[in-house]
């Protein structure tokens, strides 16, 4: 029985990443009001004179809202490197014990690839950060951009050692366990370089030097290649298991990871793009961006149905996100909030407004914008009762 002194945050696991992760997400949930609720500024980012600009003119609901956007930029930015430093302090210790060998000789091994996912998430916060409150940040860009490559580059071979380690072992003495496999948690790799890809693809798709979007354009899709192939492998032997074995309810919220993998490649082909039409005269019209979209929203919501349809009949919101149990596994149910707000953001503005299907802020734009805020809201919840549950103090 637990001791009720004693946090579940006490007890440290990897999956604790996924808590920095998540509100890092949240950032982005915001940084998508300044980014299709604000005037076109000719950028496809808005920066902090475009923000302060639409501020000074706007009426009372503009200003609110920016207010809003700004705080929870803020606000969860300081979240995310809270908890990021948090973890690296903590699995440095953990390192050191038992439980990390332990972990190092079963399948749980690639929930190590959380931190590199987190790390590429606060690298992208930081870029966030930088554009909504450092004045000038686009004079000195280009400067910043071969640095951020530097920093996703060494971010993944960092991700590679770690995947190597697990690979390694498991193609050349065996061990990987088939029956004990009945989850989608070995898709964890294909998250993490997923989300490297969807930070070097920035500089394709917002650098003005060629070279350098040449660059992002090159490592972002080693990146994304190497996310789908492990991607599709962790599908196949996950689904493989589970209808043998059946699903277990502690690592039931791994049947969401793929809603979150989509979106990140999703938008990792859409920086792409641009990139490619900017700097090479390939450009994609708005209709290819709408089918794409429209098919990697479609596969996210097949996969949010059947992540629902297994979280339900496993009983499992009732035992541990409203129940007295906890699961560290739990974190990752925010991601799909946030991938889901932000997909619909991009559905909405690069898919149906650009292919003139919906007028920009009509009352179907708002429809669709107010679902996007419902996920929003919903994981901002999640986020916080979770935080309680493990973060609190002991017996609250």
């Amino acid at each position: 029985m637990q001791n009720e002194n004693i946090r579940p945050a006490d007890t440290y696991a990897p999956l604790y990443f996924l808590v920095s992760l998540g509100t890092g997400g949240l950032v982005v949930t915001f940084f998508m009001w300044l980014m299709h609720w604000l005037p076109d500024s000719g950028r496809s980012v808005p920066l902090f004179e475009d923000i302060l600009a639409a501020f000074s003119s706007g009426d009372l609901m503009r200003r609110t809202m920016i207010v809003i956007a700004v705080t929870g930029i803020a606000w969860f930015s300081f979240q995310n490197l809270r908890y990021l430093l948090w973890n690296l302090r903590n699995h440095l210790l953990w390192k050191k014990t038992e439980a990390f060998t332990r972990l190092r000789s079963t399948n749980a091994e690639t929930q190590l690839l959380a931190m590199p996912l987190a790390m590429a998430m606060s690298v992208n916060v930081c870029f966030m950060l930088g554009m909504v409150f450092v004045p000038g940040l686009w004079s000195v860009v280009e400067y910043l951009f071969p640095l951020a490559i530097l920093a996703f580059l060494a971010i993944g071979v960092l991700a590679f050692q770690q995947l190597g380690h697990f690979l390694g072992r498991v193609l050349v003495d065996g061990g990987f366990s088939c029956t004990g496999n009945n989850s989608f948690a070995q898709a964890m790799p294909a998250f993490a370089l997923a989300m490297i890809g969807v930070g070097l693809a920035a500089p394709a798709g917002l650098s003005a030097n060629r070279i350098v979007a040449g660059a992002g354009l090159v490592f972002s899709t080693f990146f994304l290649v190497a996310a789908a192939l492990i991607g599709i492998i962790a599908l196949i032997l996950g689904l493989r298991s589970l209808l043998e074995n059946g699903a277990s309810i502690e690592t039931a919220p791994t049947f969401s990871v793929f809603i979150p993998l989509l979106t990140i490649l999703g938008i990792l082909s859409l920086r792409q793009g641009h990139g490619l039409n900017e700097h090479f005269a390939l450009a994609g019209s708005a209709a290819d961006r709408l089918m794409l979209l429209s098919q990697f929203l479609s596969a996210q919501l097949l996969c949010l149905l059947l992540t629902a349809l297994v979280l339900v009949r496993l009983g499992y919101f009732a035992r541990f996100i409203i129940g007295r149990e906890t699961s560290v596994g739990s974190y990752a149910l925010v991601c799909p909030g946030v991938a889901l707000a932000v997909m619909l953001h991009f559905w909405l503005n690069r898919g149906l407004v650009d292919a003139g299907l919906i007028v920009k802020f009509s009352i179907s734009y708002w429809i669709i914008s107010g679902l996007a805020l419902l996920f929003q809201l919903a994981t901002i919840w999640l986020v916080i009762t979770l935080n309680r549950r493990h973060f609190g103090r002991p017996g609250k």
